[in-house]
């Protein structure tokens, strides 16, 4: 009789890659996978270990589990992922419930594993190190030295004679369906932020192969796939262990030739790492949408420097204007913190005259949390935590107002959506809206649209950040509009300076 998993995916979207890999591993060695959790021999939760509230999250997952198993429901209930990694044995001793606390070098063997569990057996949990020491100093000496690191797996590492069910040989098996998917391009990260505990856990920066990357897009669009999202800890970095300076460019350009293949979109980027020849990129290859998901966390010179992060206001508003200079249009989004050791109020003052002046889509507000391990642990001025829940809600309030207002000023611009739902009306998203936390647009008068079409629209409204559109007919003799689809264009690129490292 076939083994039933559910996999539970939290986190990111680079977790959901991850889990991802899991599940093609597990089918590809008989194990079957299911929707329901009730529905499960094994319910596996691939855990987030990145913030305080994720792992509260995390947890709960895991004792909901252990309840099912409890009532019979299934046999055992494994932890993989982020926190997994990060705490190993530790996690294991203090949640007891769960049958087995799996790290990132148990996934070429996770079948094997599984079986070893529902056979009784008892599976020591690993030991936590620092995953960046696992690789060579120099990024251009990895390749060759690289340790099992999830949602790399291009080319299957399965026991001979075992394949994936179908398709090409991608270790992929998709768990959602859906126009659009992450795609992993990188893990880890060189960087060392104070506040960061991800490279320990994910290790140090380590690029995927440009025709691995090739490979999984195309097999994505047989999936239905219309947009792909570039996903790692830090995308700008794409390359830097290739010997390629222009590698993620080039990427991009290898993308935009896969047939079917209509939206590439680029996340989490380093505004210091951010050179012109990729805003270029990202604002003339046809297929590539021109938005940018830009890392500035404060703007504060002081307390970036206390973060060990680069720049200050002027020089993210003078990015910013570049961007916009190349596509008036471009969506930009951010995530800052709030509350670190040593901000005052003036710092807080600054960083809001920044998102004022910046009139981003998105800005994601963090109340900032020690997390173990890091640098800004042990720094001084540590905020008390009512007054970081007062500096969060006077920032995300200002937020809400500035990116409503943004969502407002596209009222009258052309958009092409991807239509992501039609259940109850037809919902989907714009160019410079990313998946799941960037806003949605309703279309009006598309009856016959269907999940994966493109539409031409105009906006017609907002609600939040959320947009109202009409669909408009295609003037084939029109000048070409940036709709964010495949639209050829080449825009100058004059005014572009260098920035910074």
């Amino acid at each position: 009789m076939t083994t039933s998993v559910h996999l539970v995916s939290l986190g990111c979207s680079r977790n959901d890659v991850d889990s991802e890999e899991l599940a093609a591993r597990l089918e590809a060695e008989g194990f079957s996978l299911v929707d329901e959790a009730g529905d499960a021999d094994v319910i596996m939760v691939n855990t987030c270990g990145f913030i305080e509230q994720a792992k509260k999250d995390s947890i709960d997952v895991l004792l909901a589990a252990a309840d099912r198993k409890d009532a019979g429901q299934a046999k055992a209930v494994v932890a993989v992922g982020c926190m997994a990694e990060r705490y190993g044995r530790e996690l294991a001793e203090a949640l007891p419930e769960a049958d087995a606390v799996l790290g990132f070098d148990d996934y070429p063997d996770v079948a094997d594993r599984l079986r070893r569990i529902l056979g009784g057996e008892h599976l020591e949990s690993h030991v936590p190190a620092d995953r960046r020491t696992l690789l060579p100093l120099s990024p251009i000496a990895r390749q060759g030295a690289a340790r099992p690191t999830p949602g790399h797996a291009g080319v299957p590492d399965l026991p001979e004679g075992v394949a994936p069910v179908s398709g090409p040989r991608v270790l992929r098996r998709r768990l959602t369906g859906g126009p659009f998917a992450p795609l992993k391009i990188a893990s880890g990260c060189d960087r060392r932020c104070s506040f960061c505990a991800i490279p320990s856990f994910r290790g140090s920066y380590l690029s995927r192969r440009p025709d691995e990357i090739v490979a999984e897009a195309r097999w994505l669009v047989g999936e239905g796939v219309r947009e792909v999202m570039l996903v790692s800890e830090n995308s700008s970095s794409y390359g830097k262990d290739l010997g390629e300076q222009q590698a993620l460019p080039g990427l991009l350009r290898d993308l935009s030739r896969v047939e079917g293949l209509e939206r590439i979109r680029v996340s989490y980027l380093q505004p210091a790492e951010l050179r012109p020849e990729l805003v270029t990129a990202m604002t003339s290859i046809p297929g590539v949408v021109p938005y940018f998901d830009l890392s500035f966390q404060h703007a504060s010179p002081g307390v970036l420097r206390a973060m060990r992060r680069f720049g200050d206001a002027d020089s993210f508003l003078g990015l910013i204007e570049r961007i916009r200079a190349l596509a008036p249009e471009a969506g930009i989004r951010s995530n800052v913190i709030v509350g670190f050791p040593g901000e005052t109020p003036d710092d807080v003052a600054v960083l809001r005259d920044f998102l004022a002046r910046a009139r981003m889509d998105v800005v994601g507000v963090f109340g900032y949390s020690d997390e173990e391990g890091t640098q800004a642990v042990s720094l001084p001025g540590h905020v008390v935590d009512d007054e970081i829940a007062e500096r969060v809600a006077q920032v995300s309030s200002l937020v809400d107002e500035l990116c409503n207002q943004r969502a407002e000023d596209r009222v009258g611009q052309r958009v092409r959506v991807l239509v992501e739902d039609t259940v109850g009306g037809v919902t989907g998203r714009a160019a410079h809206q990313g998946p799941e936390v960037d806003g949605t647009t309703t279309l009006l008068h598309a009856d016959d649209t269907r999940v994966g079409d493109l539409v031409d629209a105009m906006v017609v409204a907002s609600e939040g950040v959320d947009l109202v559109a009409d669909v408009v007919a295609t003037d084939a003799g029109s000048a070409p509009v940036w709709l964010g689809g495949r639209v050829d264009r080449q825009p100058a690129i004059e005014g572009v300076s260098e920035e910074p490292a």
